[in-house]
């Protein structure tokens, strides 16, 4: 119950930050928070990541719902007890609904996070996203050296090579 509150979580920062943002803000309007390194950047876009499949909305609601089905799928069928897979489904949970909710009601994607070393504006859902990935891959990695340390007879959690 605690990982989805998790993403219940990060649905409710991703759209809190997205209304303030809606609310307060021009479409457009770009404040200065760290000078030439951070911006929040009022901006919208129909598509994906880098806008591709612009205003391909129905394409989105049924991609949005068939990953919503597998990660509810492998959370309850193959992360038990395993807290950083549990983890890494929830986060990618919440990124997956907070920009459902708004393609739902917004027919769009709020987006106003800007890093001038990135060419691209994101939010929240989108970050919580690109996090729930990297800690799959994590988690991936460390299945691998499990598997291969109970292969070769090992038991320790590091390999020094000595």
């Amino acid at each position: 119950m605690i990982y989805y509150l998790l993403a219940l979580f990060i649905i409710a920062l991703d759209q809190l930050t997205k209304w303030l943002v809606v609310r307060n803000m021009e479409v457009g309007e770009s404040v200065n928070v760290i000078d030439g390194f951070f911006y929040l950047t009022s901006h919208r876009n129909t598509g994906a990541a880098w806008g591709m499949l612009e205003g391909q909305m129905w394409l989105f609601y049924i991609v949005t719902l068939i990953v919503i089905g597998g990660i509810l799928y492998y959370y309850h069928k193959h992360a038990k007890g395993n807290k950083l897979f549990s983890a890494s489904l929830m986060v990618l949970l919440g990124g997956a609904v907070g920009n459902f909710i708004d393609r739902i009601f917004r027919q769009e994607v709020v987006d106003f996070l800007q890093f001038t070393f990135f060419n691209f504006i994101f939010n929240i859902a989108d970050a919580a996203l690109t996090i729930g990935v990297i800690m799959l891959f994590l988690q991936m990695i460390i299945e691998e050296v499990q598997e291969k340390r109970k292969k070769n007879g090992k038991h320790s959690t590091f390999n020094t090579g000595k």
